[in-house]
């Protein structure tokens, strides 16, 4: 005869912990947490105003890095402020629907930002490889099929985590020692057996960031040969590896934490609970505060960009004081 499983009809109602171990500390780590997202929203925001602002830069290489702002500002919001209620109110309670809606939009927006990485990797390779043809090859459909192919995708692979969580029966104590619904922590509710599903979610996830890191990393390699290809590569090449650094760089603080966070929440428990989840919170909230500042400050086009607006906007203020 079947066991019954009375506690998971009255689970309309979990609790977060926060930082497990470190809720002494919450008043103190929610602070730099703030910072961040408070750069996220400013940055992101900033960069999308300028990007629509300025014609000179509806090209496709900042068209993928509106959406990838877009990912960013949607993903650090879809935890943040949620995480924020936590450390400062001691606000744990979230409804199980609302839940399962962060769970879902945490997973697709991060496989998004990955599918997006790819897609701006393979912006650079056409640019500089074949710069006499980008504009051929990456034309406007062709920009939107990539955005919405990343879209897909996402929603594909990610729709199956949330419909087996639904069917899993959850138990006694409703508490996710989690900051957010993170998948693996809500699997630990489980009281079925969850080895489908955390294989599956394991399984994806070594998928993406292998496949997509591997895309990425060919997308440089042919970038790199052809800047030492060229007559005079010093400069250049200078020039191509502090960008290709620094975006590898951003790269690696979004992958590598997000696989460790989820290896380590299936293979070590007997490490400190806080230091999987700390890296769990670290992918999702470094790269969208830095991605502006790497992908965008740092690009000339912006740069150039920026001062352009600034100038038409000027006039316009300098004309207004004489007619008052």
């Amino acid at each position: 005869m079947a066991q019954p499983h009375p506690t998971n009809i009255s689970l309309l109602e979990l609790h977060l912990t926060g930082i497990p171990g470190l809720q002494h500390l919450h008043l103190w780590m929610s602070f730099p947490f703030c910072i961040l997202y408070l750069v996220t929203l400013a940055g992101n925001s900033t960069l999308l105003c300028l990007i629509k602002a300025d014609p000179s830069l509806h090209l496709p290489m900042f068209l993928f890095l509106s959406m990838l702002a877009v990912t960013d500002l949607l993903m650090s919001t879809s935890i943040i402020p949620k995480m924020l209620g936590i450390f400062w109110f001691r606000s744990t309670a979230i409804s199980l629907d609302a839940c399962l809606t962060q769970m879902y939009f945490v997973h697709t927006l991060s496989m998004m930002e990955s599918g997006l990485l790819v897609a701006m990797a393979f912006d650079r390779y056409v640019a500089i490889c074949n710069p006499l043809r980008y504009l051929s090859i990456l034309t406007s459909p062709m920009v939107a099929a990539i955005g919405l192919s990343t879209l897909l995708r996402a929603v594909v692979f990610m729709s199956p985590l949330t419909s087996q969580i639904l069917r899993l029966p959850l138990c006694s104590p409703a508490v996710v020692d989690h900051s957010y619904c993170e998948h693996m922590a809500m699997l630990n509710l489980a009281c079925g057996n969850a080895a489908f599903s955390h294989t599956y979610i394991l399984s994806v996830a070594t998928y993406v960031v292998s496949f997509d890191s591997l895309l990425i990393a060919i997308s440089y390699a042919f970038v790199l040969r052809a800047v030492l290809s060229l007559s005079s590569p010093r400069a250049s090449c200078k020039k191509a590896f502090s960008t290709c650094g620094s975006h590898l760089c951003v790269m690696a603080f979004f992958y590598i934490p997000g696989l460790l966070s989820m290896y380590m929440e299936r293979y070590h428990q007997e490490l400190p609970p806080h230091i999987q989840v700390l890296l769990a919170d670290f992918y999702l909230l470094i790269p969208p505060a830095f991605n502006p500042l790497i992908y965008g400050i740092r690009t000339k086009q912006i740069r150039d960009g920026a001062r352009r607006v600034i100038s038409r906007r000027r006039p316009m203020a300098g004309g207004i004081g004489p007619g008052l």
